[in-house]
């Protein structure tokens, strides 16, 4: 297993009742049993990713257009069409706000928010005739991607590169008529196919996240390949399907109980090391938008370790008691530079590396909730390398779908995400022009 699951420190006195998650553990199998039919079926293509490298060609063909000649890489996309993509390239320290471009590789940009300060900021910065662009909508009609596809195009137009359109662009979308689709026809700019029942949220293993991983230099078979590994136990061949056997399934169990016995309950999300706070982020837009409807859902909150040991833990330990806490530790200790001081006063720091004190940090923050009677999941990873973000992606992927089942909603819409969407369009005609 790429990871460790641990959940025994959410029951007992003042905690969640071990009796309604293991009823709710129970109630998991016959959608687990679903799921095996479909993964054998073909009924929901998500299933089927994992396994699949019939895609990986065309992908690996659109990279290498991207990749070529390239000083920097500007990923345009939002939700989903960017976080997954964000997690793998942070995984293998490849985007963090305070880390350089590693040497031979080009910079790596992810345009996710529709800002157009920080748009002018990155297009003014960059070499735009050794700029490449990845734009990814599902859609196709997604509004904030188009108007940073418009915006890139007529920089690259503006600085005499107008000819030159399709070797700077590249696109993932939906086949059809659709505006990006349009586009792209437009300027001969190549397109790869977004799988159109494959929802944005969940489309990390699609072209979506495996593009993005091959120009980052990971193996996109290798991520694939953890993924499968979660799903082995799915196999209608091996007959009924074990629900406490699936980590995913303790894991939703877990949540909807914490969901049933919280008051306003939440869920802390908080990973120790940079290395997986976009993971935690692309977790936070799976879980809420796949599980906020009917008045149903578990709030999620993303922190990160040890920095929001500063900002948050006094309200996680001394505030009110309507959060699970799912703590994702790593391997840390003798990790980074190591201290030197002749300072006695210091000489408990001395000889170690940041790593010992991270560790420490996170081990000591898991004791301080559990004595503090917080219920508390860690999930240990040694290192989130391609097989185990792939793990842990598809973990939470089917933790999500099992959860909806629980509460009696559709995994896989946003009905009132449409509304917004609707009344913005509505705000942008009343300008004119």
């Amino acid at each position: 297993m790429a990871y460790r699951q641990d959940i025994s420190h959410c029951f007992g006195d003042g905690l969640l009742a071990r009796a309604e998650y293991d009823r709710l553990l129970a109630q998991t199998q016959p959608r687990l049993a679903q799921l095996a039919a479909a993964r054998r079926d073909g009924n929901l293509p998500l299933l089927q990713l994992p396994d699949a490298r019939d895609d990986l060609a065309a992908c690996e063909q659109l990279a290498a257009h991207l990749m070529r000649d390239t000083s920097a890489l500007v990923f345009l996309g939002t939700g989903g069409s960017s976080l997954g993509a964000q997690a793998l390239a942070q995984s293998v320290d490849l985007y963090r706000p305070i880390a350089p471009a590693a040497q031979g590789k080009p910079d790596f940009h992810f345009l996710d928010n529709l800002d157009p300060w920080a748009m002018d900021s990155v297009l003014s910065d960059l070499d735009l005739r050794s700029t490449r662009f990845l734009i990814v909508s599902k859609s196709g009609g997604t509004a904030e991607t188009l108007m940073q596809a418009l915006t890139a195009i007529g920089r690259i137009e503006a600085a005499g590169g107008g000819k030159y359109i399709k070797h700077h662009f590249g696109v993932i979308t939906e086949p059809g008529d659709r505006p990006l689709r349009r586009l792209a026809a437009q300027y001969d700019i190549p397109v790869v196919d977004h799988p159109p029942r494959v929802g944005g949220r969940y489309a990390v293993l699609t072209a979506v996240g495996m593009v993005p991983a091959i120009c980052l230099g990971l193996d996109p078979v290798a991520i694939r390949t953890g993924a499968a590994a979660l799903l082995d136990p799915l196999d209608p061949e091996a007959g009924a399907v074990e629900p406490a056997a699936i980590p995913a399934a303790e894991g939703a169990a877990l949540s909807v109980a914490a969901a049933r016995t919280l008051a306003q309950p939440m869920q802390v999300f908080m990973p120790y090391g940079d290395r997986l706070e976009r993971f935690a982020m692309w977790h936070r837009q799976l879980w809420a938008e796949s599980l906020g409807k009917q008045g149903k859902g578990t709030t999620p909150v993303t922190a990160l370790g040890p920095v929001d040991q500063h900002s948050q833990l006094q309200l996680y330990l001394g505030g009110p008691r309507d959060k699970l806490y799912t703590i994702f530790t790593q391997s840390l200790a003798g990790a980074g530079p190591r201290a030197v001081t002749d300072d006695p006063d210091l000489a408990w720091l001395s000889g170690r590396t940041i790593g010992d004190l991270a560790d420490a940090e996170q081990r000591a923050t898991i004791d301080t909730l559990i004595a503090n009677g917080r219920p508390l999941r860690t999930i240990a990873i040694d290192r989130p390398d391609a097989p185990t973000i792939g793990a842990l992606m598809m973990h939470f992927m089917l933790e999500t779908i099992l959860a909806a089942d629980l509460l009696g909603v559709d995994p896989f819409d946003q009905p009132a995400v449409e509304e917004g969407k609707q009344r913005a369009r509505a705000y942008l005609a009343e300008l004119g022009g």
